[in-house]
């Protein structure tokens, strides 16, 4: 014998089959026989997160999408601004989203035109209440004016009979609770409604207690599935709605309510400590927003559809020791701990998330405590009594090809390298426009630049700056930048660095010099481009501050 349909459940009979649609699976949630849960989302992302938290639909709440526009629930977003944040939902989530469409935003006419540009987007249904557009929210006052109850029916008829997928589901809303015209005119509505063709009937209330809508339940009799919000009379136990045969609960608005709490004691912490320090560790990474909205995938599609091109290598200069601020002596800084990595390893994460696999890393304090997976370890046995540009010469021999050269106690950005490794230029230095500005003492000096032309910050002004000088210490009113620790050459440019190393070698100048004198030598040879930066994207890590800023980095 096949499977027994529930009476008031007829006509659903294909949601008892796995849904092949969003269309299919909104409606099976809405018949099924057990109690369904839709979760509200306002927008993309927080329909990711209510698919990430296991629901197995939406709810697309008029109130907080209206809210999260800046606007009143009171139709004042048009119905095709609505539509746009409804399609950016349908294709952040793979969820069925039932879509609180108020009053329809008009007449039969204005639903006929919304419920086809829904089902055209993959909404999987509407919610239509039978008030007067525009509408006012449900709990803003008493005894709202309801529509005409035959005039609302011709409004279901026009939505059913305008759908684009048979099983694309419309619920009708009754308001006759909450405009206090009592239980008699409720069910009268309810009923014209479900012979008008609507697919399940939304009972709202505004009581403290579920006591009207258990004795709507009751009278209704499962004629047609019974969808329920209980925002008001939430501390009604939710078993009590499996016991009145309820179909579907929805959580309304919840999401944007949390989300507000949230963002109002951020921005009230921010504003009084004028400091990020006690906000990160509290808030969500950068790197869950790029999971969140798919950045892996879109690194999946680099790889299948760009031209591959040469892979650069790495030189990292890790040679100089102690920890920031002097919180763990004996331990060479780049192995100081970042949320459980070091800081060796979040840079060397980062370089091969742009696609860098041959990474040699040149190590000296503390050489032994230098350990990462994957990377050639280079040594500077001199490394106390030698500067940065015998360090990089130790590792001359992977100078060879396109190569990018970082310092091993920054952290940047993932654009920050992907703009170098895309520059057309021989030799590109990353440069902060900021001119070296510091959050506080720090016991290294900047090295600032010098260039040929100021970052401009206008976007027509795409002319490029080329190096003049690196030091620390030019005057901050003369500089154009600080250089940022890290740079790239191409196969060209590799040889001209290879070149310079010798020069210096052979002046005898090599043991001594940092990586500002042979960059600012290299300049005066060849042109070496300056590509600058704006914002928070990158990170010295010479202080303790800089260490708890660098543990919330990403």
């Amino acid at each position: 014998m096949g499977d027994v349909v529930p009476s008031g459940l007829r006509g659903f009979e294909s949601a008892l089959r796995p849904p092949a649609t969003r269309f299919a699976a909104l409606r099976r949630e809405i018949a099924s026989p057990s109690l369904s849960f839709l979760m509200e989302a306002h927008d993309g992302l927080s329909a990711k997160i209510v698919e990430e938290a296991g629901f197995r639909g939406i709810w697309a709440s008029g109130l907080t999408m209206s809210a999260a526009l800046g606007l009143r629930d009171s139709n004042e977003a048009s119905w095709t601004q609505v539509l746009d944040v409804l399609e950016y939902m349908a294709d952040a989530t793979t969820l069925p989203i039932l879509v609180d469409g108020d009053t329809g935003h008009g007449n039969f006419n204005n639903v006929r035109r919304f419920v086809r540009k829904l089902c055209e987007r993959g909404l999987a249904g509407v919610c239509l209440e039978d008030k007067l557009f525009p509408k006012t929210n449900s709990f803003i006052g008493e005894g709202q004016p309801l529509a005409d109850i035959e005039e609302f029916c011709g409004r279901i008829k026009a939505g059913k009979d305008s759908q684009l997928d048979d099983d694309f589901v419309l619920v009708a809303r009754v308001e006759a609770l909450v405009s206090g015209l009592g239980m008699e005119e409720a069910l009268r509505r309810a009923e014209a409604y479900h012979r008008a063709g609507a697919d399940a009937i939304l009972i709202h209330s505004k009581q403290s207690t579920a006591d009207e809508i258990f004795a709507f339940a009751r009278h209704w009799a499962n004629r047609a599935p019974l969808v329920i919000v209980p925002t008001m009379y939430y501390a009604t136990p939710t078993a009590l709605f499996r016991e009145a045969g309820i179909s579907t609960v929805i959580w309304a608005n919840h999401l944007l309510r949390a989300a507000i709490v949230a963002m109002r004691e951020t921005a009230a912490r921010i504003r009084r400590d004028e400091s990020l320090l006690r906000v990160e560790g509290q808030v969500a990474s950068v790197k869950d927003i790029f999971r969140l909205v798919g950045n892996a995938e879109l690194e999946q599609a680099e790889k299948r559809y760009l031209p591959a091109r040469p892979t650069a290598a790495a030189i990292v200069l890790a040679a100089s020791g102690g920890d920031p601020g002097g919180s763990g002596a004996g331990r060479p800084k780049c192995m100081v701990d970042i949320r459980g990595r070091s800081l060796l390893a979040t840079l060397v994460g980062t370089l091969r998330e742009s696609g860098i696999r041959d990474i040699a890393v040149v190590r000296g304090y503390g050489r032994e405590a230098v350990r990462l997976g994957g990377v050639r370890m280079v040594d500077n046995d001199r490394h106390a009594e030698t500067g940065e540009a015998w360090s990089l010469a130790c590792a001359r021999e992977a100078i060879r090809g396109e190569t990018v050269l970082a310092y091993g106690d920054v952290l940047f950005r993932r654009y920050v390298l992907d703009s170098l490794l895309a520059s057309g230029a021989d030799a590109v230095l990353a440069v902060d426009a900021s001119g070296g500005a510091r959050r506080g003492p720090s016991p290294s000096l900047p090295d600032l630049v010098v260039a040929d032309r100021r970052f401009s910050g206008h976007f027509l002004d795409d002319a490029p700056a080329h190096l003049r000088r690196v030091a620390n210490d030019i005057p901050p009113e003369e500089a154009c930048g600080e250089w940022m620790g890290l740079a790239r050459f191409s196969a060209r440019g590799a040889g001209w660095l290879r070149e310079e190393i010798a020069a210096l070698e052979a002046e005898g100048l090599l043991e001594t010099a940092d990586l500002p004198l042979l960059l600012t030598r290299l300049a005066a040879r060849h042109p070496v481009q300056v590509l600058y930066f704006t914002g928070p994207c990158w990170l010295d890590v010479d202080t303790l501050g800089d260490l708890a800023e660098a543990r919330n980095f990403g």
